[in-house]
């Protein structure tokens, strides 16, 4: 098995801007189980969680700029461009099959509510993004991986009660953020 690349997430995002092979495999290695297990948590289809596992490392290899050391680890990353690209697929799907209706389309009152809500979900997803990683990652794996404090705790080698103390920090940070521009959380 290869070392663990290294911690620092400008080394390893220089690698790979580099294109380096073994830089690649590293991650790969490293965090495909993790991917693997976010595409299959919400597919529940272990080939088509695979197919977006591939798909996310596909990216990475293909556009190393798309991801930014400075907004937060490598990992966090990988599992929120999974979670999405597996969110994408579950819709691809249920539109192939026939599932969305022209009744599902939001009419009247209902698309200015749609609206708002995704304005309000890139709200909190920049609110989440300005937070110290301490703060972020915990959140990134809980709110968007799925996890639950015990096992974000284990994930980040932290103590159970620190993982929790993380999350409610980061929760009353962000409510605070929000509510200081006038959104009530």
């Amino acid at each position: 098995m290869a070392p663990d690349p290294p911690d620092d997430p400008h080394v390893v995002h220089a690698r790979l801007l580099a294109a380096d092979e073994e830089a690649f495999r590293e991650v790969y290695e490293r965090y495909a189980p993790l991917v693997l297990g976010v595409a299959t948590r919400v597919i529940r289809d272990r080939t088509a969680a695979e197919d977006v596992l591939q798909e996310v490392f596909s990216h990475l290899w293909e556009r190393p700029l798309s991801y930014d050391p400075a907004r937060g680890p490598l990992r966090a990353w990988l599992l929120v461009l999974a979670h999405h690209r597996a969110v994408d697929w579950v819709r691809r799907e249920e539109k192939r099959r026939g599932l969305a209706t022209p009744h599902d389309a939001p009419r009247g009152d209902e698309t200015a509510d749609t609206a708002t809500d995704g304005l309000l979900a890139l709200r909190v997803r920049a609110v989440a993004a300005d937070l110290p990683d301490t703060l972020r990652e915990p959140l990134l794996l809980a709110y968007y991986g799925g996890r639950t404090y015990r096992q974000v705790a284990t994930e980040l080698g932290i103590p159970e009660g620190t993982a929790k103390t993380r999350l409610r920090t980061a929760l009353r940070v962000m409510a605070a953020a929000l509510a200081a521009e006038g959104i009530a959380p």
